[in-house]
């Protein structure tokens, strides 16, 4: 009996780790504190410190991405849709992981940077990807690294959609833009003092 108990929870574990990732379905307990995030999950700090030292786009603009797109949860995806309230019609886009990257944008990202194993739920593919689209809009819209407002709204809308000024029309996606702007700014005066 306990061989078996042994053999069925071995395949448990071998089938979870068969995801897409070392994703985690819980997000970090303190949210609004750089130096306890940085605590709890120096794994993902490591994550983002390479992503800036390879990409250029600082912690603190990643971090605030992040959370607005699925707060640090590796298993994120948009909520289903449901036609007279309650027939599902799916999820509202392919959206999903730590950077809440579709389906096609990490194809065109996995090929471009020649790595076709990256999972949307491993924290270190998902940071490296956000480097390397925000490089893009900043060589696509002129848009700083260090300016979270407007590359989270191209991120958001894409690169044409921004270029377009398709975010203008939107008064909550501003407002959210304005969000994420001020919370990486919060983080960015958090990972300073924890640095000292």
């Amino acid at each position: 009996m306990k061989r078996r108990s042994f053999i069925v929870g071995s395949f448990a574990l071998l089938a979870a780790g068969c995801g897409e990732g070392r994703g985690t379905t819980r997000a970090p307990r303190n949210l609004d504190d750089g130096c306890a995030f940085a605590s709890e999950r120096p794994q993902y700090m490591r994550a983002m410190q390479r992503t800036e030292r390879r990409w250029g786009v600082p912690v603190h603009v990643q971090m605030a991405t992040f959370h607005q797109e699925s707060r640090f949860v590796g298993g994120a995806r948009p909520p289903h849709r449901y036609a007279l309230g309650f027939i599902p019609m799916g999820r509202a886009s392919s959206a999903f992981g730590y950077s809440q990257a579709l389906d096609g944008t990490w194809d065109e990202y996995r090929a471009a940077t020649g790595k076709r194993r990256a999972r949307r739920t491993d924290i270190d593919d998902a940071s490296d990807f956000m480097g390397w689209y925000m490089n893009r809009t900043r060589d696509r819209n002129g848009i700083a690294l260090t300016d979270a407002r407007n590359q989270y709204l191209a991120y958001h809308e894409g690169h044409s959609g921004f270029a377009r000024g398709s975010h203008n029309s939107k008064a909550w996606l501003l407002r959210v833009a304005d969000d994420v702007a001020a919370r990486a700014e919060m983080y960015r005066g958090q990972l300073e003092r924890c640095r000292r």
